[in-house]
């Protein structure tokens, strides 16, 4: 029997069960359809790829084309997962128009199922607005990427009483704006579990402890395929970069050695 999708209903009721949601990142086809194959309720086409897939330092450079082309693929795979397409850094904070017509075109276009925003209180109205077109919204607090500049990097966010009470600020923002859960990243375990307390809806933490209801990383970083170490917070369960390599060094050896291609893989 077909598994049944997962939903926003669904990650509602599973929050209220108290059973654990599981996300990761996808960019492609073949991945997507693994990982849905897998079992992951949420596939998030995230803005990480500008770092995980195009080069770039950060995640700013990339596009709505672009990730409306890489949500395409995602959910094109995915049959179980629900499938979250990140709104890209200019895709809604230049102005209101601009987020609803952006966000339509992630679920038109890409076939996304839901888009995530970063930011608290400074992004509700857009949260809002975007909901009330009836497309699910998912928040995203904490170390937000798309920030660094005025972060003055990727750092850990919350350590001091005033950061704290404005995470908490932010959180309750965006529950009441209508988002329907929360990613919270890179911010103590403490303060992950008491917004965590706070809110009604699923949290999903990367870099914020076991207190979420849920738990997200990148692909790349779980897979051992990106080029730097992979963060504290992250686990690498498998190093495919190593075995990628030694693939591909065998092959190069057959081929100089003319041990490929063998009789039987010709004509």
């Amino acid at each position: 029997m077909k598994e049944a999708r997962v939903t926003v209903p669904a990650l509602a009721r599973m929050q209220r069960a108290g059973n654990k949601i599981v996300m990761l990142t996808a960019y492609d086809f073949p991945f997507a359809h693994m990982l849905d194959r897998a079992g992951i309720d949420i596939l998030l086409v995230g803005d990480s790829l500008g770092t995980c897939v195009q080069g770039h330092p950060t995640t700013l450079p990339v596009t709505l084309d672009e990730m409306i082309y890489h949500c395409r693929m995602v959910a094109r795979a995915a049959r179980r997962s629900l499938v979250v397409g990140d709104m890209p850094f200019g895709s809604y904070q230049t102005g209101l128009d601009d987020a609803l017509a952006n966000a339509c075109r992630l679920l038109k276009e890409g076939g996304a199922h839901a888009v995530k925003l970063e930011g608290g209180e400074r992004v509700a109205e857009r949260i809002a607005a975007i909901v009330r077109m009836d497309i699910p919204v998912m928040g995203h607090i904490g170390l937000t990427p798309q920030s660094v500049h005025r972060m003055g990097g990727y750092r850990v966010q919350g350590r001091d009483a005033r950061s704290r009470e404005r995470l908490l600020q932010d959180a309750r923002a965006v529950q009441a704006a209508g988002a329907f859960a929360l990613v919270l990243e890179g911010i103590p375990a403490e303060l992950a579990s008491e917004i965590t307390r706070a809110m009604r809806i699923p949290t999903i933490g990367i870099g914020a402890g076991l207190g979420c209801d849920g738990q997200v990383l990148v692909m790349h970083d779980l897979l051992g395929l990106g080029l730097e170490p992979p963060p504290r917070f992250a686990r690498e369960y498998v190093n495919l970069s190593e075995i990628v390599t030694r693939a591909a060094q065998m092959y190069a050896e057959d081929v100089r050695q003319q041990k490929f291609p063998a009789e039987h893989e010709s004509y």
